[in-house]
C-alpha cells in the first residue's frame, strides 16, 4: 500500500513521533497507519528499557480533587525541559485523575487501571508520551484520600500538598473554608512539617529527639547553664585539660568579656570543653536546670515539626499557630473544622541526581 506526505504527517499528529520514525514506520506496514502505529509503540516499548536506568529525577507533582476524593501523584521524566511541556504535564494530570476517580491500590494497579477520558491503560498513556519524547518516564508514587480535602501545587509542581479536612458538606463548599484549605497547604509547602501534631509522635520519637538534644547542647558547652558552664570550665583549669596559654587568657577576661569567652580562647579549648561535659553525661542530665533547658529546646523543636502548633506564616491573616488559625475560621463559619492528615510530595527527592561533568564530555567528543 503506498502512501504520501499526508499520511506521514497524520501518524505523526497521532503519536508525537518524529518524522522520519513514521516514515519508517509506514515503510514497514506498507503504508498501514493503525500497524505503523503498533510497530512505533513496540519499538518505543524497547527504546524505553534500555532509557530505563537512566535516572529520571525531573517531573512534576500534581493534584486532583473532587467532592468525594483528593490524590496527588508524582511522575519523573529526565529533564525539566520535558516536564514543562504540555504533552508531560496533560499526563500528569490524566493520571493523578484517574487515582481520583479509580481508586487503584498501589503503583502497579494504576498502571494496569484505564485511565480518564481515554480507551488506553495508564501504563499505555505513558509510553504514549515517551514515543513522543523520547525520554525516561515513570509514575513514582501517588497519594489517595477520600473525603474532603484541599490541594496546593507550587512552582509548576515542584512541591504538592494534599490536606483532609473533617468537616460537614456545606462547610466544604464554602468559599472561605476553601481559601483556609489552600493557606494551610501552603504553609505545609513552605514549613515541610513531619507530623500533624504532638500526638503523632511515637514515644521512641520522642525519646530520640530528647537525646540528640542532650548530646547537641552538651556538644556545644557555651549554651549550658552557667554553673555547670562554671564548673566544666574550672575541671578543665584545675586538671590542665586546657593549655597554659588558653588558661591565662580566660583568667585574664573580665565579667563581661567571660560572657563571650568561645571569642577569646583556641578551639582546642572549647572541643576539650565538650569532652568534659559529654563525659559528665549522666550527672548533668539529672540537674534541674539542664533539664529546663533540654524540655524547651524540645518543646521549640516540637512546635516547628508539627503543622498543627507551628506559628501560621500568614501573619497579616492570623496571630498564632495553625491550629488556632484554623479555629478562628470554624468560628467565622459557625462549623467544627478539624485537619485530619496531609501528605507533602517534593519532587525527585530521595532519588539520587547523576552528576554531569560536561567539560569532561565535551572533551572526550572531541578526541
Amino acid at each position: 500500500m503506498a502512501f504520501t506526505a499526508k499520511d506521514v504527517q497524520a501518524l505523526r499528529e497521532k503519536t508525537g513521533v518524529g518524522m522520519m520514525d513514521c516514515k519508517k514506520a509506514l515503510v514497514e506496514t506498507d503504508g498501514d497507519i493503525d500497524k505503523a502505529i503498533d510497530v512505533l509503540r513496540e519499538k518505543g516499548l524497547a527504546s524505553a528499557a534500555k532509557k530505563a536506568s537512566r535516572v529520571a529525577a525531573e517531573g512534576v507533582v500534581a493534584a486532583y480533587n473532587d467532592a468525594n476524593a483528593g490524590a496527588l501523584v508524582e511522575i519523573n521524566c529526565e529533564t525539566d525541559f520535558v516536564a514543562k511541556g504540555a504533552p508531560f504535564v496533560e499526563l500528569a494530570a490524566k493520571v493523578v485523575k484517574t487515582v481520583a476517580i479509580a481508586k487503584p491500590a498501589d503503583v502497579e494497579a494504576l498502571l494496569a487501571t484505564k485511565a480518564v477520558d481515554s480507551d488506553k491503560t495508564v501504563d499505555e498513556e505513558v509510553q504514549e508520551v515517551f514515543l513522543a519524547l523520547r525520554e525516561n518516564m515513570k509514575v513514582r508514587r501517588f497519594a489517595l484520600i477520600e473525603g474532603h480535602t484541599v490541594s496546593y501545587i507550587h512552582a509548576g509542581g515542584s512541591v504538592g500538598v494534599l490536606v483532609a479536612f473533617d468537616v460537614d458538606d456545606a462547610t466544604a463548599a464554602n468559599e472561605e473554608f476553601v481559601a483556609m484549605g489552600k493557606n494551610v497547604a501552603m504553609q505545609i509547602a513552605a514549613m515541610s512539617p513531619e507530623y500533624l501534631g504532638k500526638a503523632d509522635i511515637s514515644t521512641e520519637e520522642l525519646a530520640k529527639m530528647k537525646s540528640i538534644t542532650v548530646d547537641s547542647a552538651l556538644n556545644k558547652p557555651e549554651s549550658l547553664p552557667m554553673p555547670i558552664l562554671n564548673s566544666i570550665i574550672e575541671e578543665a583549669i584545675n586538671e590542665k585539660k586546657w593549655s597554659d596559654e588558653d588558661t591565662e587568657i580566660y583568667k585574664g577576661l573580665d565579667q563581661k568579656q567571660r560572657k563571650n569567652f568561645p571569642n577569646f580562647i583556641s578551639k582546642e579549648a572549647m572541643a576539650t570543653l565538650a569532652e568534659i561535659a559529654v563525659s559528665h553525661k549522666a550527672e548533668i542530665s539529672e540537674n534541674k536546670i539542664f533539664g529546663g533547658l533540654v524540655q524547651g529546646r524540645l518543646a521549640k523543636q516540637i512546635k516547628e515539626v508539627c503543622l498543627l502548633e507551628q506559628a501560621f506564616v500568614r501573619s497579616d491573616l492570623f496571630e498564632g499557630d495553625v491550629n488556632g488559625y484554623v479555629n478562628s475560621v470554624a468560628k467565622s463559619l459557625g462549623a467544627d473544622i478539624k485537619i485530619k492528615s496531609f501528605v507533602r510530595y517534593a519532587k525527585g527527592e530521595g532519588i539520587e541526581k547523576k552528576e554531569e561533568n560536561f567539560a569532561a564530555e565535551i572533551a572526550s567528543m572531541i578526541k
